[in-house]
């Protein structure tokens, strides 16, 4: 399994030193001749210039430390809200970090490159090729529950008129702004986790879900969205219909509060310095990170942040139950059956139609034969 390094964007934001605020009096004469370790030391000492020792920070921060000394900023946001998206950008431009984490998985990593007018027109538009590609990607059961989901975002963006993920958007810009700075993934790919929901419902709890989920149809308001500042409003939504199935909680909340944590600590590893020689020797300082999260992952990313955390469990996709097996028949056997009707029923139609032109057509021709003797 290759999940023990933090998943990197796909094109990671580099520093451009002449996007650079430099000194004049830091940065020598000649420094065309520089080393690429003398360019490092001097573009690493304006960044921690730059970097608050006592940051002034917005009150969704929490404040983390390593047994290494590295200092983690996680970010608790909602995420639809222009005020998270501001602490984002005022938190990253406080602290300077080393590496930006964010609860994404390589799966929605589209969401930061797209305009915010695209993802709203692309966040509202669920078609059959988006459930096509669902159902081949992560299978039908959880195909159909992601697609449910995709519902529970449709109508929160369709309610506020705002895209889902403008924090992560954020997160990107700043950190591509910040010398040296990384921009990590930290979520469990999506199919990982719907599988491991799938498979912790019976049947019957996997019906009423998907009921609560297709009628959902609550006005939301952008001051409902600012309260939910203590629980991510998604989550919230999603807790409030999924309260009575603990084993879906889990595997949707508290099984990725350990995998944001574990990938969080694991971002916050101590920052190596280079060499000027194979002589020298290694030097390593703590390093700076920050992890935008949803709300309601904060606390459960607090409790575990000591603690021991083996991800290889719940990075397993358990087999089929039974109920799956059933549930799954029942789907596939209900969809073909709804195809083969509607086409029996085009079919019929069609047949109806044909005959009923051949009925007149065959009565035209015999008045014509009636009519013509009487000529």
């Amino acid at each position: 399994m290759q999940e023990d390094q933090p998943q990197e964007a796909a094109e990671e934001p580099a520093p451009s030193i002449g996007a650079l605020e430099c000194d004049p009096g830091v940065v020598p004469s000649d420094s065309q001749n520089l080393s690429d370790v003398d360019a490092f030391k001097i573009l690493l000492e304006m960044k921690m210039k730059k970097r608050q020792k006592q940051p002034s920070l917005p009150g969704t921060v929490t404040e983390l430390v390593t047994e290494e000394g590295s200092k983690v900023y996680v970010v608790g946001t909602a995420h639809f809200s222009d005020d998270s998206r501001r602490d984002v950008v005022k938190t990253i431009q406080e602290v300077q970090p080393d590496v930006v984490v964010v609860e994404l998985c390589q799966y929605r990593v589209s969401m930061l490159k797209m305009d915010e007018k695209t993802l709203l027109k692309e966040a509202k538009e669920l078609s059959l090729e988006k459930l096509q590609q669902a159902v081949r990607q992560n299978g039908v059961m959880s195909g159909l529950m992601q697609m449910l989901l995709l519902k529970v975002s449709a109508h929160i963006t369709e309610q506020l008129g705002m895209a889902p993920g403008g924090e992560f958007r954020e997160a990107f810009k700043e950190a591509s702004k910040v010398p040296f700075c990384k921009f990590h993934l930290g979520d469990r790919p999506i199919p990982v986790t719907f599988k491991r929901a799938i498979a912790a419902l019976s049947f019957w709890q996997k019906v009423k879900l998907a009921w609560g989920l297709c009628f959902l149809s609550d006005p939301i308001s952008k001051d409902d969205v600012e309260k939910c500042k203590q629980k991510d409003l998604l989550e919230q939504m999603m807790a409030e219909m999924i309260g009575e199935f603990p084993d879906l909680h889990r595997t949707i909340v508290s099984e990725r509060d350990i995998y944001l944590t574990y990938m969080l600590r694991q971002a916050a590893k101590r920052l190596e310095l280079p060499r000027a020689s194979e002589a020298e020797p290694r030097k390593s300082i703590p390093s700076v990170v920050v992890g935008v999260v949803g709300m309601g992952h904060v606390p459960g990313i607090e409790k575990n942040w000591s603690t021991d955390l083996n991800i290889q469990e719940i990075m397993s996709v358990p087999p089929p139950s039974i109920s799956s097996k059933v549930s799954r028949f029942v789907v596939k056997a209900t969809f073909f059956g709804l195809m083969c009707y509607g086409f029996y029923r085009v079919g019929k139609r069609t047949v109806t139609l044909i005959l009923s032109m051949t009925a007149t057509r065959w009565s035209c021709l015999q008045r014509l034969a009636e009519i013509r003797p009487q000529k």
